[in-house]
């Protein structure tokens, strides 16, 4: 018999039979055990003790296995729960992932498979701290005679914060509720699709799910769907024999064997072919592989969580994608929003990216963004999302060497701006700096008397342009000297005569009086 365990298991099941076999299995493994055979049994047991673990079938004469998990998460109580289904019965195995258990098998159940499960909910073998403090479970060799009694719910140790949600930078309503679904899921063995634009994030959100679970301190492996060739997709997920193949000198493992443990992300699984979907979908299933060239099948044990670009649902309808695979994975989704629709995060994304960046070369102060550059950057579509933004901010750090990055040292071209939302920007931008102006330069400043402009951006364009010739007539044209003199460097001079139409002798074919 294994080694004496702490942790305390509640098994619910109507058939005599079964419960016996169950027990039988887990008391070899050393766990304490309790059993019940309704629902209002088991109510019973778990208002009476904690429990590390709940194993209960879907089917019971009183109600529901889920009728037990609904009762877990009323309570806020701790334990995991595995529930066991009918064969075949995936919309019973999904309603209950959705519901909070961790884990599900079929029935027959594979007796192997329940005492891996029990281990992985229960964090053995490495892969987590148990989810209750075993010193605080009673006894389950205490007297018959003795009574009961009710322990408190132990309070559990916070877990550290993940380093990859902290990486998600953002206060938006947005991504606050990207950070909850996080947590949740990362409670459950429960597949996850992160569904989302290029670019946002999309691996981040699933390292935050790894992190977060009892799974963190195994195996978290990446897998790029659309980068592998179509003819070694077998070989690369499942591994394969010493002379399967051409090449094949030695046994090698595959992302399910590496994973094994952890978690395995399937990136862009929209992207996978219809013969390998087929053939990913029975690994999911049979909770094995069979490596290329092999006879017999290997069992594993993998989080899965999948990311798509693509709308999975139209791919199904299209032909494109297993419908039986799509609602396999498709358990729960979580969607990452484009970096367009959380503009308010925009700042504090930039202010993170460059603190890295500055991280990495050495240098202090980290670069900071110029309001005229943030302006610019919020009115940007950002196609590519925070990736985009990232490798942004990487060459304007690059190419500036400056401590503040200006709208030039973006290089973003005005082509990239819609009409409204270029005028919208310039609207801001003049307002801005011709009140500045106007600070330092008090002249022909319109009397209040005056009516009020009827086209408010017109009119800020009028004294801005008025100011910049002034200037460069006084300095002879030389717009350093002009720019100087106004509080601006050459860059953000030569930006507003160009968006202002104002030329010198160089700009209009004449002899240009120099910088």
């Amino acid at each position: 018999m294994t080694t004496a365990s702490h942790f305390s298991l509640l098994v619910v099941d109507d058939e005599p039979d079964l419960r016996t076999l169950y027990e039988l299995t887990l008391l070899r493994e050393g766990y304490d055990l309790d059993t019940a055979g309704t629902v209002q049994e088991a109510l019973l047991h778990l208002k009476d003790r904690t429990y590390s673990a709940v194993i209960t079938d879907m089917r019971l004469p009183d109600g529901s296995g889920l009728d037990v998990l609904r009762w877990l998460e009323e309570n806020n109580r701790r334990e995991k729960a595995i529930v066991i289904t009918a064969y075949g019965s995936s919309e019973n195995a999904v309603e209950a992932l959705k519901a909070g258990a961790y884990d599900y098998l079929t029935k027959p159940v594979d007796l192997k498979q329940l005492r891996g499960v029990v281990a992985s909910a229960l964090g053995r073998g490495g892969s987590g701290a148990p989810t209750v403090d075993p010193t605080t479970l009673p006894s389950e060799h205490r007297s018959a005679a003795a009574p009961r009694t009710p322990r408190p719910t132990p309070t559990p140790t916070p877990a550290p914060v993940s380093a990859a949600l902290l990486r998600m930078a953002g206060q938006s309503m947005a991504m606050q509720q990207v950070r909850s679904l996080v947590e949740k899921v990362a409670r459950s063995m429960a597949p996850v699709v992160i569904a989302g634009e290029s670019g946002t994030g999309k691996e981040l959100v699933a390292r935050a799910i790894h992190e977060v679970s009892v799974r963190s301190a195994m195996p978290f492996v990446p897998v790029n769907c659309s980068a592998i060739p179509e003819n070694l997709l077998e070989a690369e997920f499942f591994g394969y024999r010493k002379g399967a193949f051409t090449g094949a000198n030695d046994d090698r493992e595959g992302f399910f064997q590496a994973a094994n443990g952890g978690t395995l992300f399937l990136d862009e699984i929209g992207d996978l072919p219809l013969s390998m979907q087929s053939k990913l979908l029975r690994a999911i299933q049979e909770r094995s592989v069979r490596p290329v060239g092999a006879v017999t099948e290997v069992p594993v044990d993998v989080r899965l969580l999948s990311a798509t670009h693509k709308d999975l649902g139209a791919e199904v309808q299209a032909g494109q994608f297993r419908q039986d695979l799509y609602y396999r994975l498709n358990v729960i989704q979580i969607r990452v929003p484009p970096l367009r629709d959380r503009l308010e995060d925009l700042m504090g994304i930039s202010e993170r990216v460059l603190e890295r960046l500055a991280r990495d070369a050495g240098v202090w102060p980290a670069p900071r963004l110029t309001r005229d550059a943030l302006v610019h950057l919020s009115r940007y579509p950002f196609p590519g999302n925070v990736r985009e933004l990232e490798n942004l901010l990487h060459r304007a750090v690059a190419l500036s060497g400056a401590e503040e990055l200006d709208v030039y040292d973006l290089g973003l071209p005005e082509s990239v701006f819609t009409d409204s939302a270029a005028q919208e920007l310039d609207q801001i931008g003049a307002a801005v700096e011709s009140a500045g102006e106007a600070t330092r330069h008090p002249v022909r400043m319109a009397p209040v008397e005056e009516p009020l402009p009827n086209d408010l951006a017109k009119y800020l364009d009028d004294v801005e342009r008025d100011i910049l010739v002034r200037a460069l007539e006084h300095h002879r044209f030389n717009r350093t000297a002009a720019g100087i003199s106004l509080g601006l460097s050459l860059r953000q001079m030569r930006y507003r005569m160009a968006r202002l139409n104002v030329h010198v002798g160089g700009d209009s074919g004449g002899v240009d009086r120099g910088e």
